[in-house]
């Protein structure tokens, strides 16, 4: 990443830095739209495919965390919500509303450098749907997670990618 300023010692992205990753991200979904499990092509402001699928998985945590956020809002609100239900109905709406993006994190789900953002999305999942105490052992939490993610993918619409 090209760095244009620290903040605190970190580097941070301007924008136009933001704009060409945001660009080289959607080169890569158009380039894997018809192939999803193909090897990940390069891009120019990513160091290597590994980086490209680690920005692939941020952008998902970004487009997931807002109707999640809400599903737990609608829940807070209305004690009779089935909130292992709204979080379901939330993330089978974030995938339909980005099926390739979903579909290329699916299909390299076991690259080792995904593990970390994928175990931290099943923690997610399971603490927003509340299946899981969040002062639990994190490997417990994660255990859940995976186990309501992996119900969510296989009762999840199949998802049209045009």
């Amino acid at each position: 990443m090209t760095a244009t300023s620290t903040s605190g010692g970190e580097p941070t992205m301007g924008w136009a830095e933001f704009y060409r990753r945001r660009d080289a991200l959607d080169a890569v979904l158009a380039h894997l739209r018809h192939d999803p499990g193909g090897p990940i092509p390069p891009a120019d402001t990513f160091a290597d495919a590994d980086e490209v699928l680690l920005a692939l998985h941020h952008r998902w945590t970004l487009k997931l965390t807002g109707p999640l956020g809400l599903a737990r809002a609608e829940a807070d609100r209305d004690p009779g919500t089935d909130l292992v239900d709204a979080v379901t109905r939330a993330w089978w709406t974030t995938a339909s509303a980005f099926p390739v993006l979903r579909a290329v994190l699916d299909a390299h789900r076991d690259d080792p450098a995904l593990r970390p953002g994928v175990e931290a999305e099943q923690r997610m999942l399971a603490l927003v749907a509340n299946l899981a105490d969040p002062t639990g052992p994190r490997a417990e939490v994660t255990r859940v997670g995976a186990a309501f993610a992996a119900l969510i993918g296989s009762t999840a619409p199949r998802l049209a990618i045009a």
